[in-house]
């Protein structure tokens, strides 16, 4: 095992990174020499590599049981972290367990021990309770997002998981905002605390559009008109609100994926690949979109409805102008509603009308029916879409690969062909079937 494990150098190669920026720096050299770190730093700025990669170097290739232990808020988290250290490539193994899927599947993946087990707080906790990990080595727990956990109730379950890890002797949190303290359960006393919370300035916009409906649907349609082709969130409050809004937009053709709390996590799964892929440009979602999960770059984000606090409102802004790109926020409020106090400097804007906004679709996304446990690599997928299904390097968009599936993005006006052409063709000797998704 030990000749496959990789150094930071090779990692960062794998992964396309130049260097490190200063916060990741710095996060890497606290980790390695402090016991305790509490890690603040916007949404987007590279927290998640910022202290993998120091608990990675620690990781003993000797030692067959799990070493780290991620706790997060979200399966989408999970899912985001866990597909990090995979492309990492590092030789250790990892696994998310959290729930929306089979106690019994998770039971299977953990009778081969990871190093690095990432999950969330509830499903952790019953795993321990079931004895289905050994933590006689572990040593490292990360909190990442621990306000969110906080918030959302796993409180108990993040007490009992840290209370009952013997040998643990590195505690590692982090977090977007500086609104709850330390909790008291992870004894910690003087912590090394980095703070880049207010390190730049931000290159945010904020523009308000006045709606002459109180439904403000048609304001929504001319600013996406406006804004196109640009990629962005859509929020609001309320998922029957996400509903008709959905209904709207689709009645007039334009592609967008949906997401919020209330979906299955498998169809939450397949809207952020679409809207991770290009095949849609927008997402329409609740604040569960605002903090952790893996999205690009946005061009801009919509308050279709304004959010009622103002840390929601800074979370939701903190999805576009990152790691020093530009954005802008939009605002769409009826004329005679008064935006909250912590909404300030709102530039009012005048969005021309539009009687039917074009859809712009680039991408759309195909489904493998084969992944990683068949031995398929990103490479295998692109050689037989190159080769049997003669595509040009710049026509192959993103590929995800999962443990049992792929996805990749494919020209919109080729799809067809291509399922038409590769459907049942061979990679690594299976034959795998391949199809349009829908969500």
């Amino acid at each position: 095992m030990s000749e496959s494990i990789k150094s930071q150098q090779q990692i960062l190669k794998k992964l396309g990174i130049e260097r490190l920026n200063e916060m990741q720096v710095a996060a890497h050299e606290a980790i390695k020499s402090n016991d305790q770190i509490v890690l603040l730093s916007p949404t987007g700025t590279g927290k998640t590599l910022a202290f993998l990669l120091p608990i990675v170097a620690a990781l003993n290739p000797d030692i067959h049981k799990v070493q780290v232990l991620i706790l997060v808020p979200s399966r989408e988290l999970a899912i985001q972290i866990e597909q990090v250290l995979r492309e990492m490539g590092s030789g250790f193994k990892v696994n998310a367990v959290y729930g929306g899927r089979s106690g019994s599947g998770d039971k299977i993946l953990l009778s081969t021990p990871p190093a690095i087990l990432i999950g969330t707080p509830g499903r952790v906790a019953d795993h321990l309770r079931r004895g289905n990990f050994a933590i006689d080595e572990l040593k490292t727990l990360v909190l990442d997002e621990f306000d969110k956990s906080l918030e959302t109730g796993f409180e108990s379950e993040m007490k009992e998981i840290a209370e009952s890890l013997p040998k643990l002797n590195k505690r590692i949190l982090t977090s977007a905002t500086q609104k709850v303290g330390i909790p008291r359960f992870m004894k910690m006393s003087v912590p090394k605390k980095l703070n880049y919370l207010v390190e730049e300035k931000s290159k945010l916009k904020l523009k308000t559009v006045v709606s002459k409906t109180e439904d403000k649907l048609s304001s929504l349609r001319d600013l996406l008109a406006f804004v196109a082709p640009g990629r962005g969130i859509i929020f609001c409050n309320l998922k029957d609100t996400i509903a008709d809004v959905s209904e709207y937009l689709s009645d007039r053709e334009l592609e967008h994926s949906v997401f919020y709390g209330g979906l299955e996590q498998l169809d939450r799964e397949r809207a952020l690949i679409k809207f991770r892929n290009g095949t849609h440009r927008i997402l329409l979602a609740t604040d569960l979109a605002a903090r952790g999960i893996d999205v690009p770059d946005l061009d801009f984000i919509i308050h279709f409805q304004l959010p009622y606090k103002r840390e929601e409102f800074i979370h939701r802004n903190g999805r576009t102008a990152r790691m020093n790109a530009k954005g802008t926020a939009y605002l769409i409020k009826y004329v005679q509603q008064e935006l909250p106090d912590f909404i300030e400097d709102a530039q009012l804007v005048e969005i021309p009308e539009v009687k039917k906004p074009k859809s712009i679709q680039k991408w759309e996304t195909l489904y493998i029916s084969g992944g990683r446990k068949d031995k398929i690599s990103k490479g295998d997928i692109a050689g037989l879409f190159f080769k049997q299904g003669n595509l040009e390097k710049e026509e192959l968009g993103v590929i995800e690969l999962k443990q049992d599936c792929a996805f990749v993005a494919v020209p919109y006006n080729k799809a067809f062909d291509l399922i038409n052409t590769l459907n049942n063709s061979k990679i690594k000797k299976r034959k795998v079937r391949i199809s349009l998704l829908d969500q």
